[in-house]
């Protein structure tokens, strides 16, 4: 048997099959096992796919034993250290980072596109007012093809680059709308001479009726840091749940607004991009410093059904290095914009008392990315029901870059996992006056 394949034997015939060892730049290697059904007649059974790979990429890796993440191989936190947002969706999209003509012509060609059709504006006036901002985002996102079916040729590569760009550009000018239709205020339209983040603050919080003076005095720069140092962490995260229900829709030929709305719908589950909202309704109901321990002690009882959200990761056994990276810019947010909540008082002291319990170090259960990225968000008046949206903006240079990889592949195919059947054996209908 050759050092590149493993041998997989069907016991019930004695047949013995070798397949191909796939080794890819980093992480684990893989056996190609697409014939196996064919060549002994059985399926693999993995539930939640812990241990298959749905395809190849090139775009992200996870090493959650060691705490790394890397975007196109540059470590999470030298992109959180250096970049904007708009440079690494570029990274993302384009495989390497731009040089400066191409990033300015980039920026700008997502400015151009952050406007919304005036018919897709009158859209929003479905919606009840107090639709979830996550049902609004869904509805409109998949909308978007109707305006732009002129150029849904996914044969033709600058439709799918226009169609990616048009999807990043807007996002951010879809979310404020949300927001504003939830409120009854009038939508913003997208500035010029805004950056990514600052538009989608000044599209946000912005209310026509005043005088615009000042910038700073609306949007606060360190609002605005703290804002693109969370879209880089949350911008792709591998294979998750929401991802891989973008390529699964994309697999079928689906246009890329549609592909794009069914990963928003993913990842609106709370085990998905619920997470920064659930660490909220946990301060809430932990409700003073004084019953941490009490808390605590219910997160330790295997009895006992309440868990402490953001803390431990299924992937990062050893720490998130995005909760690393974003430690310190939740602290610099609280110190300039908190307004003595007491709630990010119980925050920092449930922090505190978490990393020096015996049982959360053993266990390594430290907080999580979505454990930070929750209290900034409340920190800068985002509300709860708006967090997981925030997390789409960001997810979408995820989302459109794994689209644009899958979609130029000339060999892709449809995806179909099989199953283990437990249901009836083959039966007789039976009329229904004898049943």
């Amino acid at each position: 048997m050759s050092d590149d394949s493993v041998l997989i034997r069907n016991n019930a015939t004695g047949q013995e099959v070798e397949y191909p060892l796939l080794k890819g730049t980093l992480g684990n290697h893989t056996v190609d096992i697409s014939s196996l059904n064919k060549d002994l007649g059985f399926f693999t059974y993995d539930s939640g796919f812990v241990s298959t790979a749905s395809c190849k990429s090139a775009i992200t890796y996870i090493d959650g034993d060691n705490g790394i993440l890397l975007y196109r191989g540059i470590p999470i936190d030298q992109l959180a250290e250096h970049s904007s947002f708009l440079e690494v969706a570029y990274l993302l999209m384009n495989g390497e980072l731009p040089k400066e003509q191409q990033l300015h012509s980039f920026t700008s060609e997502i400015t151009h596109h952050a406007m919304l059709h005036e018919s897709l504006r009158s859209f929003f006036d479905g919606f009840h007012y107090d639709a979830h901002p996550m049902a609004m985002m869904v509805g409109v996102v998949g909308s978007l093809s109707a305006f732009y079916h002129s150029e849904l040729n996914m044969n033709d590569p600058e439709h799918r680059r226009i169609s990616a760009m048009r999807l990043l550009a807007k996002m951010p000018t879809i979310a404020a709308a949300c927001y504003r239709h939830s409120v009854g205020w009038p939508f913003l339209y997208p500035r010029v001479d805004l950056e990514y983040c600052e538009n989608f603050m000044n599209m946000m919080f912005s209310l026509p009726s005043q005088k615009f003076i000042d910038l700073a005095h609306y949007i606060d720069p360190v609002a605005v840091k703290a804002l693109n140092l969370l879209l880089i962490l949350h911008a792709d995260h591998e294979q998750n749940a929401s991802t891989s229900t973008v390529r699964l829709a994309s697999s079928t030929g689906a246009n890329p607004y549609a592909c794009i709305a069914a990963g928003i719908a993913a990842l609106w589950g709370p085990a998905h991009g619920g997470a920064n909202e659930a660490v909220l309704s946990m301060l809430a109901e932990i409700g003073t410093a004084d019953r941490i321990p009490e808390y605590i002690a219910k997160a330790r009882d295997p009895n006992d059904p309440f868990r402490l959200m953001g803390f431990g990761h299924r992937v990062y056994k050893n720490f998130d290095p995005r909760a690393t990276i974003i430690r310190k810019t939740c602290y610099d947010v609280l110190e300039k914009l908190s307004n003595d909540d007491p709630l990010f008082e119980l925050a920092l002291a449930l922090e505190e008392y978490a990393l020096q319990d015996e049982y959360f170090i053993e266990k390594k259960l430290y907080p999580n990315v979505d454990f930070y990225s929750g209290i900034i968000y409340k920190a800068l008046n985002i509300p709860v029901d708006m967090f997981t949206v925030m997390f789409a903006i960001a997810r979408t240079a995820g989302w459109v870059s794994h689209w644009l990889e899958m979609m130029a592949e000339p060999t892709h195919r449809i995806g179909r996992p099989r199953q283990l059947y437990v249901g009836p054996e083959q039966r007789d209908y039976v009329p229904i006056d004898r049943r």
